[in-house]
Parts: C-alpha cells; structure tokens; sequence
C-alpha cells in the first residue's frame, strides 16, 4: 500500500473499530501495588501483605473517580508542555509560586500531577501517624497509582494521544496493550525500597524524566505505522464475548524493542518508586510499629465508600479530560 494512504485507511478503521483499552492500565496499576508491597522492609512487609488483596484491587479508585468527581482527572497529568520550550527551566516547582506565575486555574486545567504526589504523601504521613488502618491502606493504594502515572510519558504531555489522528491509540498501546501481551516474561525482583527525602522533588524528577521520551514514544510509533502493512499491525481478538482490534504480537514486539524496553523499564521503576514513597511515608511519621494493626480490619463505614465509588463509576461518564485508556473492569 502507498505509505500517503495508510493514515487515511488507518482513520478510516478507526471510525469502525474503536480500541479497546484499560486504564498503565487497570491490570499494570494492580501489578505495580502487588509487587511494590514486597520490596518494603520487614517492620512494614506484614501489614502490606496481609492487605495486598485491598492494595491491589484499589490500585483503580482513581481511575473510577474520574467518573464520580470533578477535578479528579487533572490529578493524573501535567501537560508539561504546554508552558514553553524549556517548561523545567521556568516552571516553580512549589505550588505557591506556580500559582502566583501562571494562576491557579490554568494550573488545574493542564494537570497538577506532581503537586498530587506531594498531597498524597503527607497525607499517608498522617495516616501512619494516626494508626488509622482505613486511611493507612486508601491512601496507600491511590498513591500507588498516581506515583505509577508519572511514570508514563503520554502523562506529561499535550498530545496524550499522539499528535494526528491516525496516532489515536499509542497511549492504550503503551501503558496497556505492550505490557499485557509481554509482563508475563518481565522480572520484577528489585531490591528494597529506598528513602526518598523530598516527595515534590522526587515527583518532579518522575515528571521530567518521562517528558523527555514523549519524542521517542510517538516518533518510533510513527516510523514503525508508516512502514507496515496493516494487517501486521492490527489482529481482531476476542474479549470475553467481545470481538476487538487491537495491535498485533508482532507489532507489540517491534514497538518494545525499538524503544530499548522502555515499558519494562518504566514498569519496573514504577513498583521501585511506589515502594520507595510508601516506606519514606512511614520513616517520616516516625516508623510506627504496623504490627499493633495486623489484627484490624477495614472498617464498615469505609467499605459502603467503596460501595458507592463503584456505583458512580459504573453509572457515571467521564469528568474532564477523558482518558483515552479509560474503560469498564
């Protein structure tokens, strides 16, 4: 085929064939939880453990939110870009002084993701502090997945979803479709967590780190799209009892490869970043003993707010921006 006509044949089946995807999607957000608990130390290892189903199954809270509550989805990303050339060289990295420079609501608009991170933190400090086993575990496993998201570089962009409309699906393609087809054969054994001594410093480095391979991400998307035939791109497969598009074995192979394992790395980083947050929450609330909340349970009031969360999300529509790898469990 003429490589001019694959964008338009790609839109064109586009239109017929959405995309399914999953929200570093609802199986990697579960994976990054589960594996992170085994890297903290023994004095935090027993508590996590004992709760690992919780953690891992509530890894998603935040993405059932953004069907439930306004000003969820904007906790998610920073569109980076959006403020310049060089964002990292004028962006304030304190809350304060971004707001006093650019103005709260234009902050809110292209995404708070790194402030999110500095909020949740002490926000599990508090709850360490407290011994407050509801808060102590919620925190702990919506944290997980907003430290998880900063990780992926189509979170800290503008053109989230590429840049054209024929790159409409890299995102689920990235944090979705590659780790899905290739996790199983990835190695998440990787030491202890460690000490993190500023969490906005730290979220911020997360930030920058994955801006600087949106490039890659979207260019490598772009040279492999360009010079394949469609039907090594694409395969139909069954979902449950639903019939599907989704990228090829071969092309997920291809994409992975080209980017030197980018997705395994980023994966693997994000179990190590989780653990590592989650034990420096601890440290700094002066490391309690967990031991003493081993035999308490989530609380009554706490489950009916789970209860009512899934309710939203399942009858609710999206609030701000979609997520262009948002879907049902």
């Amino acid at each position: 085929m003429n490589k001019l006509l694959r964008p338009i044949v790609f839109i064109a089946l586009l239109m017929a064939y959405p995309l399914s995807s999953f929200s570093w999607g609802f199986f990697c957000h579960r994976l990054i939880n589960k594996h992170a608990v085994f890297l903290l130390p023994p004095e935090m290892v027993g508590f996590y453990k004992k709760n690992i189903e919780y953690l891992i199954r509530h890894s998603i809270d935040p993405d059932k939110r953004s069907h439930a509550v306004e000003g969820e989805a904007e906790k998610h990303y920073i569109d980076i870009d959006y403020f310049g050339d060089k964002p990292f060289e004028i962006m304030p990295r304190q809350w304060r002084d971004a707001v006093e420079k650019y103005g709260e609501d234009t902050l809110h608009e292209y995404g708070i993701l790194p402030w999110n991170i500095q909020k949740m933190y002490y926000r599990l400090v508090d709850a360490f502090k407290a011994g407050d086993v509801d808060q102590i575990l919620n925190v702990s496993a919506n944290f997980g997945h907003y430290i998880a998201d900063a990780h992926v570089p189509l979170h800290t962009t503008q053109f989230y979803d590429g840049r054209v409309l024929y790159q409409k699906g890299v995102h689920a393609l990235w944090e979705t479709r590659v780790p899905e087809t290739l996790s199983g054969d990835w190695d998440f054994f990787l030491g202890r967590a460690a000490y993190i001594p500023n969490a906005l410093d730290k979220a911020w480095d997360l930030v920058e780190y994955s801006h600087h391979e949106v490039d890659s991400v979207i260019n490598i998307y772009d040279s492999l799209f360009l010079n394949l035939d469609q039907d090594l791109i694409f395969v139909m497969e069954e979902r449950g009892a639903v019939l599907s598009r989704q990228y090829s074995r071969v092309f997920v192979d291809l994409f992975e490869r080209e980017m030197q394992q980018m997705v395994n790395r980023k994966l693997r980083m994000s179990v190590m970043s989780v653990a590592s947050f989650w034990y420096s929450a601890w440290v700094d609330a002066g490391q309690p003993d967990l031991d003493r909340l081993m035999d308490k349970e989530v609380s009554k009031a706490h489950n009916e707010e789970l209860k009512e969360l899934d309710r939203l999300w399942k009858t609710g529509k999206p609030k701000g921006r979609p997520n262009p790898e948002d879907s049902e469990e």
